[in-house]
C-alpha cells in the first residue's frame, strides 16, 4: 500500500506544481509573505490541519468574525462537505457530508449540547423537537474557533456518525495580554424599511497565572421572506359533471370524473404568503483561566444565549369554507378550464365560486441557552497527564405567543398558473375591500421544549516514551428532553355563517408580498371576540407531551503512536469505547376501551417506557507525512447515532387539516443507527500559503431508522373522532406513519478542497487567492410507503456541495466574492400519495470588503445572498410539484471595528 500510495503522492505533486509552484524549494519566498485578516486566519487553518492524525477541518476567529455571517450556521457553511438549510433569510442548520443534522454532534467548549429554535413555516415543521443543533442561535463574533471532525477516535464521544463540531469561545490566555475590539454595524435587507444594530464588544486581561475575558455580541435583524405555497398535493375526483365547465376537454373530464381510471393531481389552498420576522439575537460569554504553572491549569467558561423571533405572517389562500380548494371539487365550484401534465398534475386552471381565507398569525419565540464547564488539566509528572470536566447546560425554547386569524370572502373567480418559475394565481376583486370579508376561524398555539445535559468526565495520558502513549478514561452523562405543545381552534362561522365584525377590525397586509389583501387586525379582533389566549394543559396536542431521559457511561482505552516510519512521519492511534445507555420515553396515550356492556370510552393512560443498549466501539487513524508536503490519512471505526426523540415519543402526533391529515406514532424501542465508517485522503501543503486535498468516504449503517408510511381512512385507525377537524368525516384519508428500524443503507461520496494565496502573481495582482471546495454524497433510504418497499435517496443528502471564495487583500485593504452551493435534497417520505418531498437546489452569493484606516480602526461594508436566491420546496421526486417558492431578499451591513 506505501508503494502505490507514494506513486499518487508523486503524480499529485506534478498535477500541483503549475499551480502552486515549488514553495518547498524556496523557504525564503514563503518568509517575505506578509499576510492579515482573512488571509492569515486561512493559514492558521492549514497548520491545525496539517497537524491532526484524523480528518477534519478548523474555521479560527479571524475568519468568523470578519466573514459577512449574520449567525453561526453561515459561517459553517464554507467548511468542506457542510452544507446548511435555511429559515428566515438565515441559515439554521447543517448537513455534514450528505447526513442530516440529526446525525451531527455538537459539543461546545468540550460537553456535548443541544439548542433548538423554530421555523416560521409550518411548511418547514415549525417548532423543532430533534437532535439537530440550531446554530442560528449564535452570533459568530462569539465563537475563536469552529472545528468539524469527520472521523472518530475511541477518546472522542460516541453519538455522531456524520461527524462531531466542536465550537469554542475565546479565552484571556489566547492573548498576550490586554485585549479590547468593539465593532458596530448596521443591518439592511431589502426586503424591508430600515437599519438595525449590530454590536460586538470583547475586553480581556491577564495577571499573571490569572486571566479573565467578557465578550457579547447583539444585534436584530428584520427579514421579510415572501412568495407562494400550497399545503400539499392531492389526488381529486370531482363530484358531479355540474362541476366542470365548458371549456374542459371531454377527455380531461373522463379523468376528473374518475371514469377514465387515470389519477388527478390537485393543489390544495393555492397561497400567496408573507413571513416578516423581526429577530433579536444576544450572546454572552465569560472565561476564567488559572494557569499557575505549566503543570496545572483551570479554565471555567460561562455562556449565556439569547434568540427571539417575533413574526407576523400572512397568507391569502383558496381555502374557504365551505368552497375552498383543498380537497375534491363539489358544490357550487365550477373548473372552467384545465391543463394536465403527463403526470396527471394540474398546473393550470380556472375556477368560479370559491371562497376566498385570509391569514394574520402572530408569533412570539424565545431560545435561551445557558452553559457553564470547568476543565482542570494536571501533569503530577512528565509522563502523566490528568484531565478532568464537568459542565452543564440547559436550553429553554418557549412559544407563549401563536395567534391567527382567520378572515373569509365569499364567491370569487380564481386562476393559477404553475407553467414559470413562480405560479401565477388570479382572482377578481375585492381582495382589499373590508367589506367583502368576515371572521372565519380564530386560532391559538403554545409550545414548550427544554433540553438538559450534565456531563462528568475524567482521563489520563500516559506516556510510555517519546513515541508511544496511553489514553483512558470515563465519561458520565445525563441527557433529558421534555415539551409539549397546545392549541385552542375555534370555527367562527357556524352552519357556515361567518361572524360579522366591525370594519376597523379589518387591516390590508402592511409587508411587502405579491398581492395586497384584508386580514384580521390580530389584538382588536381577539378583544372584540373575547377568545382566550392564555392556555391551559387541557388545550395539550395528542402526543405533544412527552419526555425523554438518556443515562450514558462510557470508557475508552486508546494507544497513541508519534514515530517514524521508513524515514517518514507517522501519527497513529488505536482504541476502543464502551458504552452503556439507558433511556425511558414517557408521556401521554389516548386509548378508546370498549366497555362490557359494548358501550366505548376514551381515556388518558400515563406510561414510560423503558429501553437499554450498549456496545463497542473501536476506532484507528493514521497520518503518514509522505513527504514534507503530501499527508495521507486513513481512518475506521465504528459509532452510532441515538434515534431522533420525535421518534421516541410514547403516543401519537395529529395534524389535522380539511382534506385529511397525518398521525405519526412514536416507538420508543428504536434501536440506534450504527455506522462502520472508512475515510482516506491526501493532501498537500504548500508552507502556510496553499493547500489542497482529495479524500473519499464510505459509511455502512445498520439499524437504519426508517418510517413506514400509508394511507387509510382515520376510523380505521382506533383514534378518537373528536380528534377531526370535521368529526362528520369520520372516513377522511390520513397518512399514518411511524419509525422502525430497516434492513440497513450506505452512504458513499469524495471530497476535494484547495486553498493558494496568487504570491506567483506579479504586483498588485499577487493579493489575489482562492479558496473552494466540493463534495459529492450518494446513499439510498429504504422505506415502506402504502405497505411497498421502495428505495429513496437519504433524507437531507445533497449529492453535490460546493463552496468557493476569491479574495483580494493588502495591508489596507481587501475584499471577498463567495458562493455557497447546494444540490436538491429529500426532506420527507411524502404524504398523499406523491413519493418523497424535498427542496431544489441553491446558490448563495455574498460579498465583503474591508478597509484599515490605521491599526486600530477597520471600516465593513458586505453583501449576503446577493442574488436574492429563492427557496423552492417540491413534493414527489418523480412528478416535481412545486409546494414553496419563497425570496427573503438581499441583506447589506455596514460599520467599523476598533481595537484597543
Amino acid at each position: 500500500m506505501s508503494k502505490s500510495v507514494l506513486m499518487m503522492s508523486t503524480a499529485l505533486a506534478v498535477c500541483l506544481t503549475p499551480l502552486f509552484g515549488a514553495a518547498a524549494e524556496d523557504a525564503s519566498t514563503l518568509e517575505t509573505i506578509v499576510v492579515s485578516g482573512y488571509r492569515g486566519s486561512l493559514h492558521a487553518a492549514i497548520d491545525l490541519k496539517h497537524q491532526t492524525v484524523g480528518n477534519s477541518d478548523t474555521i479560527v476567529a479571524d475568519d468568523i468574525a470578519a466573514f459577512p455571517d449574520l449567525n453561526l450556521a453561515e459561517s459553517m457553511q464554507r467548511i468542506p462537505g457542510v452544507a446548511i438549510t435555511r429559515d428566515s433569510g438565515e441559515g439554521r442548520q447543517i448537513t455534514l457530508r450528505g447526513l442530516g443534522p440529526d446525525f451531527t454532534r455538537t459539543q461546545l467548549n468540550g460537553m456535548e449540547t443541544l439548542a433548538n429554535t423554530a421555523s416560521g413555516m409550518d411548511n418547514r415543521g415549525l417548532v423543532s423537537r430533534s437532535r439537530a443543533f440550531d446554530f442560528s442561535m449564535f452570533a459568530s463574533e462569539l465563537f475563536n474557533r469552529v472545528t468539524v471532525q469527520k472521523s472518530w477516535e475511541a477518546n472522542q464521544d460516541e453519538g455522531g456518525i456524520a461527524g462531531t463540531v466542536q465550537l469554542t469561545t475565546a479565552k484571556p490566555f489566547d492573548y498576550d495580554g490586554f485585549k479590547a475590539v468593539l465593532t458596530a454595524k448596521g443591518i439592511h435587507n431589502t426586503n424591508v424599511s430600515g437599519v438595525t444594530p449590530r454590536v460586538v464588544g470583547l475586553i480581556s486581561d491577564r495577571w499573571g497565572a490569572f486571566g479573565a475575558l467578557l465578550s457579547v455580541a447583539y444585534s436584530t435583524n428584520d427579514s421579510n421572506e415572501y412568495g407562494y405555497r400550497n399545503w400539499n398535493w392531492g389526488q381529486i375526483t370531482l363530484k358531479s359533471p355540474a362541476n366542470i365547465g365548458a371549456g374542459v376537454s371531454a377527455s380531461d373530464s373522463a379523468r376528473l370524473l374518475g371514469t377514465s381510471g387515470a389519477n388527478v393531481w390537485s393543489p390544495q389552498a393555492q397561497t400567496y404568503s408573507t413571513w416578516f420576522d423581526h429577530r433579536e439575537r444576544l450572546g454572552i460569554t465569560s472565561a476564567l483561566q488559572y494557569h499557575p504553572s505549566e503543570a496545572l491549569s483551570v479554565d471555567v467558561d460561562l455562556l449565556y444565549g439569547r434568540l427571539t423571533n417575533h413574526r407576523n405572517d400572512y397568507a391569502l389562500a383558496s381555502a374557504g369554507s365551505p368552497g375552498g380548494l383543498t380537497g375534491n371539487v363539489s358544490g357550487p365550484q365550477v373548473l372552467n378550464s384545465v391543463t394536465l401534465d403527463s403526470f396527471g398534475t394540474m398546473v393550470a386552471a380556472n375556477y368560479s365560486h370559491i371562497d376566498l381565507r385570509s391569514e394574520n398569525n402572530e408569533m412570539r419565540d424565545t431560545t435561551k441557552y445557558y452553559q457553564g464547564v470547568t476543565n482542570v488539566t494536571w501533569t503530577p509528572v512528565d509522563a502523566l497527564t490528568v484531565h478532568g470536566m464537568f459542565g452543564a447546560s440547559r436550553s429553554e425554547y418557549a412559544l407563549p405567543e401563536f395567534d391567527k386569524v382567520f378572515m373569509e370572502s365569499k364567491n370569487h373567480n380564481v386562476a393559477w398558473d404553475y407553467t414559470g418559475k413562480m405560479p401565477v394565481n388570479t382572482y377578481d376583486g375585492g381582495l382589499t375591500d373590508v367589506t367583502k370579508w368576515q371572521l372565519m376561524r380564530m386560532d391559538t398555539q403554545e409550545s414548550a421544549i427544554t433540553s438538559e445535559y450534565v456531563t462528568a468526565k475524567f482521563d489520563a495520558d500516559y506516556k510510555l516514551n517519546s513515541e508511544n502513549a496511553i489514553e483512558a478514561g470515563f465519561e458520565y452523562k445525563r441527557f433529558l428532553n421534555s415539551g409539549w405543545t397546545r392549541t385552542n381552534k375555534v370555527n367562527r362561522n357556524a352552519g357556515n355563517v361567518d361572524t360579522v365584525i366591525p370594519d376597523t377590525l379589518k387591516i390590508v397586509v402592511p409587508y411587502k408580498s405579491i398581492g395586497k389583501y384584508v386580514v384580521g387586525d390580530m389584538d382588536p379582533v381577539y378583544a372584540y371576540i373575547g377568545q382566550i389566549r392564555d392556555l391551559t394543559p387541557a388545550y395539550d396536542v395528542p402526543g405533544s407531551n412527552f419526555n425523554v431521559t438518556e443515562n450514558t457511561l462510557t470508557g475508552y482505552l486508546q494507544y497513541d503512536v508519534n514515530t517514524t516510519l521508513f524515514g517518514m512521519g507517522l501519527r497513529a492511534n488505536a482504541g476502543v469505547r464502551y458504552f452503556s445507555s439507558d433511556l425511558v420515553s414517557s408521556g401521554v396515550v389516548t386509548q378508546t376501551i370498549t366497555n362490557p356492556d359494548k358501550t366505548t370510552q376514551t381515556v388518558q393512560l400515563h406510561i414510560a417506557v423503558p429501553h437499554h443498549y450498549n456496545s463497542f466501539l473501536p476506532a484507528a487513524n493514521i497520518a503518514l507525512d509522505l513527504s514534507d508536503q503530501f499527508v495521507t490519512r486513513f481512518s475506521i471505526s465504528r459509532n452510532l447515532s441515538r434515534p431522533a426523540l420525535g421518534d421516541l415519543a410514547t403516543a401519537a402526533t395529529l395534524s389535522t387539516a380539511p382534506f385529511g391529515g397525518s398521525i405519526s406514532v412514536g416507538n420508543p424501542g428504536l434501536k440506534p443507527w450504527m455506522a462502520d465508517s472508512i475515510d482516506w485522503s491526501i493532501d498537500y501543503y504548500e508552507g502556510k500559503t496553499g493547500y489542497a486535498s482529495f479524500g473519499v468516504f464510505y459509511k455502512n449503517m445498520e439499524n437504519m431508522i426508517t418510517s413506514a408510511t400509508k394511507t387509510v381512512p382515520y376510523n380505521t385507525l382506533g383514534f378518537p373522532i373528536s380528534w377531526l377537524f370535521d368529526p362528520t368525516k369520520p372516513d377522511v384519508p390520513y397518512n399514518y406513519s411511524t419509525p422502525i428500524n430497516g434492513r440497513g443503507a450506505h452512504i458513499a461520496g469524495f471530497e476535494a478542497a484547495v486553498q493558494k494565496d496568487f504570491d506567483f502573481l506579479p504586483h498588485p495582482f499577487d493579493g489575489f487567492g482562492f479558496t473552494g471546495n466540493v463534495t459529492y454524497a450518494d446513499g439510498n433510504n429504504p422505506i415502506t410507503y402504502s405497505g411497498t418497499a421502495v428505495s429513496m435517496p437519504m433524507m437531507n443528502l445533497s449529492k453535490f456541495s460546493a463552496n468557493a471564495t476569491l479574495y483580494y487583500e493588502t495591508a489596507e485593504w481587501g475584499a471577498r466574492l463567495s458562493t455557497a452551493y447546494r444540490s436538491k435534497y429529500l426532506v420527507g417520505a411524502g404524504g398523499n400519495g406523491n413519493l418523497g418531498e424535498g427542496m431544489k437546489p441553491t446558490n448563495n452569493v455574498d460579498f465583503a470588503a474591508h478597509y484599515n484606516v490605521n491599526d486600530q480602526l477597520k471600516l465593513v461594508v458586505e453583501g449576503i445572498n446577493l442574488t436574492n436566491q429563492p427557496i423552492t420546496q417540491y413534493a414527489d421526486k418523480y412528478a416535481d410539484r412545486l409546494e414553496v417558492r419563497t425570496k427573503s431578499g438581499v441583506t447589506f451591513t455596514f460599520g467599523a471595528t476598533y481595537e484597543f
